[in-house]
């Protein structure tokens, strides 16, 4: 009976977490249809599509790292987006074929968007900022509709490769879950039984 009881509150817990990711993709597809399917409207500047496109996928993904460890830091005593491997675990979301190819383009092209930013407002790479400039860029970004919605969609993943399995990339050893003193359910998936193996 208490099994079922807690077979019952982890099925409760994942069921919401999908309707809160599917409200938020929601929410930014508004927004695309409301800027008339142009995020780069909503981010505000109309050539940000050329300069997007001059990035390679590495150098995304260098700006993707530097904005989760800007959002969520190592400290001495807690772990950061280095330690919860978050952008490991934001490849494995990315790459996941159940993701939609709007909503995956959307992650990617943000950091285009970002070194756009960056570079207009100082003249430099985000890479190349310190702390303070990268946090000034960042709040610029998030005065926007769409702006805001992509950070949130990155913090939504920080939070899940602090919390998720390890078998999905992120929570390395469980290091999110002595820090959150959590202790995971059981039994814990194996890595023939994921779920993306098991959707297929």
């Amino acid at each position: 009976m208490r099994r079922e009881r807690c077979d019952s509150r982890t099925a409760d817990a994942a069921t919401a977490l999908t309707e809160w990711r599917q409200a938020l993709w929601s929410r930014r597809s508004f927004l695309l249809r409301m800027a008339g399917g142009s995020v780069l409207a909503l981010f505000g500047r109309a050539n940000l599509a050329e300069e997007a496109e001059t990035l390679d996928e590495a150098r995304r993904w260098e700006l993707l790292d530097a904005v989760q460890q800007h959002l969520f830091p190592s400290e001495a005593d807690s772990p950061g987006a280095r330690e919860i491997n978050a952008l490991a675990y934001l490849r494995f979301v990315v790459g996941d074929p159940k993701v939609d190819a709007e909503d995956r383009q959307f992650i990617l092209e943000g950091a285009g968007w970002l070194e756009e930013i960056a570079r207009d407002s100082a003249e430099q790479s985000f890479l190349d900022m310190n702390q303070d400039q990268r946090e000034q860029v960042l709040r610029r970004i998030a005065g926007t509709s769409a702006g805001e919605n992509w950070l949130s969609t990155l913090i939504l993943y920080l939070m899940e490769a602090l919390l998720t399995d390890p078998v999905y990339g992120g929570n390395p050893d469980g290091v999110g879950w002595r820090w959150l003193q959590h202790i995971p359910g059981y039994p814990r998936p194996p890595k023939d039984k994921t779920y993306p193996r098991l959707l297929s």
